[in-house]
């Protein structure tokens, strides 16, 4: 692989702005290589070079160098590089602009034009990480604090007061408590081995390391000696406290951060919003201590992104100047030339190493010391559980996987054609009355497996192309790294759930009852159920397989929109309940598996549900649910944001809600009234919820964009696929308008209409994925936002001060 095409796949999909632009560099080199080529003079003949240096003048036989007045090196190098790097600042920033020092040769405007560019690329990538290297050392002051505060606490709940003489005792035994913390690097001396992160001058001394150092320079080796544990505790203890405040006073200072996460804190948070008291129990310990866990995990991880920024950007930088300096062959002439016939690599990389992206050494002791903290503090000084903690393993593709992907697609197209054949052969089309009688009994049981096939086969082609269009969708769904599913494992588990459904359909494909006992086979007749139980039994299964942990995310996310809005509203919840707001049809049909084997007899394909007045209720209800749940998110999200834009959205909700109760009481009682109001509801819905598709979730239709009627940045490369798919979303957003028109087929059953619009509506919400994910993406390339927020457990009196400044 070509590194350019390397370069480009290991960026951070969120910072791909900030790295140097490598391709745009090598297209100016090919500029100046074309110009080199064309403007090159013709090889002058071998002769004809030999009479040149014949007619030369004599130098003489007693003429000879002289060694007593050597030219120094540092000027021969000044008369042979081509290019002079200087350090200058712009704008209160300090950046490098190249000087080219051979502006009288032919060609050279190029040159020029390249290291112009180079520099801008120099200086952007450059600020960038100095940027980057300033938030991670304000946020290790950060986690510097939370984990004094999280010793304190420790020791607070393992070591209660009761069990000491005198408050004195017990400051004295924190204190040692948090001189105990040290890490055993080979590297790093005694001093400078604190385990929780020692803020880091420029010298690249810590606090404590002076601390302890002015501690050892106090007295004599002998005097030391002579001393007992009492004064050697004492002495400690006053070394510490010179250092940092002793743990258990920071408690006067901290409170718990409430991050109303759960019902019940959401409730206790919704009537007394001040309580953050402390209480040293262990339940709050563990939380504190799970909460800074994942902190210090995502704070590693963004320290190891900074290294690689570092390690790429100066990887391309030496790639694209030895690229200025190489020599390549000739396709013509098989001579070998230069493109610029310079060395200009070695004092341009020389200012590359010397400047700070190449010479900070900050991140890579930040590295060493978050690791040493979180051995110590959180893996029980168990390095290998530490590191695995630290350092996910990367997901590993299977074979076994793409290979059971064949079987199973194989297997579904050849029970499809078996299906179709045997219909055929059957005249299965030609009986009326049993026809009927199995599309408004077993049609509805069997359409909520093709749902959810028709969904999962949309998801692993949104997966596909993002990241074919390198969408960090994982990070945009929180999804831990290493666990995630491919489109892989996506059409593995549709095709194993539509191989399932199909063979049920063949075996219970019966359309006429057994003349003996006058009515169907029980057995084939449960196949459904049995299905729907088989999936429901592999969703919830605690056993490590089928992808616990993503089914496992899957529940989560589904019981927070279940009870919303007494959960905090994450990204996944509410693109899940969008979801689900797609399978109203599906939610209806398991509605009906409970009406039909509840209630009706199933032996014999009869059911009284549509005038079963509990069961025409839900059907209501089921068909609001998932709308209710995105209106109360929003709410959530307006109550803890403060957002009008997420009042406007509770709106499009309610008036889906009102157009979704007013179109189910109209296919309920075929009234004009009912069609009149329905229509009019669903058209203001529709009209809405298109706009609001394409303007807010998409972030297109803007006039003034670089993109016309689009937006300035788009991912794929052709404008003509963003207005098809507009276009086609306003044509699926108003399909399922022919439930209120009414429009009547008769080649079509009812049931196989409203299956067929239903399709549509989930085939719309898959194209609303992709782009629905693409302009998240963008917003968070705009705002380089690379990382999750993980709130901390502690707060400190002064950052609330900080804030109502």
């Amino acid at each position: 692989m070509k590194f350019g095409k390397e370069f480009a796949s290991q960026m951070v999909p969120e910072w791909e702005v900030a790295y140097m632009d490598y391709n745009y560099l090598k297209k100016l080199l090919k500029e100046v290589e074309r110009f080199k080529q064309i403007n090159k003079p013709p090889a002058a003949h071998a002769r004809l070079k030999r009479m040149q240096t014949l007619c030369r003048a004599f130098s003489g036989l007693t003429h000879f160098a002289r060694h007593d007045h050597p030219v120094t090196s540092s000027e021969s190098a000044m008369e042979s590089q081509p290019i002079l790097v200087n350090s200058v600042e712009e704008n209160g920033h300090a950046g490098y602009e190249t000087v080219f020092l051979m502006l009288g040769e032919q060609g050279a405007e190029y040159e020029l034009v390249y290291f112009r560019r180079l520099d801008d690329e120099f200086n952007k990538v450059n600020q960038f990480y100095r940027s980057k290297v300033e938030e991670v050392m304000t946020e290790a002051a950060t986690l510097n604090k939370q984990m004094d505060a999280l010793i304190a606490f420790r020791v607070k709940v393992e070591n209660p007061q009761c069990l000491f003489g005198s408050p004195a005792e017990m400051t004295s035994i924190s204190a040692d408590h948090a001189t105990s913390s040290l890490a055993t690097t080979p590297s790093r001396s005694r001093a400078s081995r604190r385990v929780y992160l020692d803020p880091i001058d420029q010298e690249g001394e810590s606090i404590n390391s002076r601390g302890e150092s002015a501690e050892s320079s106090k007295g004599g080796q002998v005097k030391e000696i002579q001393m007992t544990s009492h004064s050697i505790r004492e002495e400690r203890l006053n070394s510490i406290k010179g250092i940092r405040p002793p743990p258990l006073q920071i408690l006067d200072q901290v409170k718990l951060n409430n991050t109303v996460g759960t019902p019940r804190l959401t409730i206790k948070g919704f009537l007394n919003p001040q309580s953050t008291e402390l209480n040293f129990t262990r339940e709050n310990l563990r939380r504190a201590e799970q909460k800074l866990k994942q902190a210090f995990v995502e704070f590693y991880h963004k320290l190891h992104l900074l290294k690689s920024y570092s390690f790429l950007n100066i990887l391309a930088f030496s790639k694209i100047m030895k690229k200025y300096d190489k020599s390549e062959v000739s396709n013509m002439r098989r001579l070998a030339y230069k493109i610029t016939s310079r060395n200009a690599s070695k004092s341009y990389l020389k200012m590359v190493d010397e400047s700070y992206l190449g010479s900070s050494n900050k991140v890579n002791r930040l590295v060493e010391r978050v690791e040493a903290a979180f051995i110590k503090h959180f893996s029980n000084s168990n390095r290998r559980k530490g590191m695995n903690m630290l350092r996910p393993k990367a997901k590993k593709e299977r074979h076994r996987v793409t290979f059971s992907i064949g079987i199973f697609a194989g297997c579904t197209a050849a029970l499809i054609v078996s299906l179709i054949l045997i219909i055929r052969t059957r005249h299965l089309l030609d009986l009326k009355k049993e026809g009927a009688q199995y599309m408004e009994n077993m049609f509805p049981l069997y359409s909520f497996f093709g749902f959810i096939v028709l969904h999962m086969l949309m998801y692993a082609g949104n997966i596909y192309f993002w990241r074919r269009y390198r969408v960090n969708y994982s990070f945009i769904f929180g999804l831990k790294p290493g666990t995630e599913l491919g489109y892989r494992e996506i059409l593995f588990l549709g095709f194993g759930v539509a191989v399932l459904a199909l063979a049920s359909v063949l075996a219970n494909l019966d359309l006429q009852m057994d003349p003996k006992t006058q009515d169907y086979k029980a057995i084939t007749e449960l196949l459904p159920l049995g299905l729907l139980v088989l999936l429901i039994v592999i969703l919830i299964c605690p056993l490590n397989i089928l992808y616990r942990s993503s089914r496992f995310f899957f529940l989560t996310c589904l019981f927070h929109c279940l009870c919303a809005p007494l959960y905090k509203v994450t990204l996944p919840d509410f693109l899940l309940a969008d979801q689900l707001t797609s399978q109203v049809q599906a939610l209806r049909s398991l509605e009906f598996y409970i009406c039909y084997y509840g209630w009706g007899d199933y032996k014999h394909r009869q059911n009284t549900c549509n005038k079963n007045a509990i069961y025409n209720t839900f059907y209501f209800i089921v068909a609001v649910v998932p709308y209710w749940s995105r209106l109360l998110q929003c709410l959530r999200r307006l109550f803890e944001e403060h957002d009008m834009i997420q009042g406007y959205n509770g709106l499009k909700y309610f008036s889906t809600i009102v157009a979704v109760s007013v179109r189910t009481a109209y296919s309920l009682d075929k009234g004009m009234s009912w069609r009149i109001v329905a229509w009019v509801f669903s058209a203001i819905a529709a009209i809405t919820s298109t706009y609001w598709d394409l303007v807010i979730d998409w972030g297109l239709l803007q006039k003034h964009a670089k993109n016309r009627w689009l937006r300035d940045k788009l991912l794929l490369p052709h404008k003509s696929v963003y207005f098809g798919a507009m276009v086609l979303n306003v044509l699926l957003r108003f399909a399922w308008m022919q439930t209120v028109l009414d429009f009547q087929y008769s080649i079509i059953h009812k049931e196989a209409l409203t299956a067929i619009v239903a399709c549509l509506e989930i085939i719309r919400r898959g194209i609303w994925n992709f782009f629905r994910l693409e302009n998240e993406h963008l917003n968070n390339v705009g705002k380089y936002r690379a990382f999750k927020s993980v709130p901390l457990p502690f707060n400190y009196d002064e950052d609330d001060g900080e804030k109502e400044e």
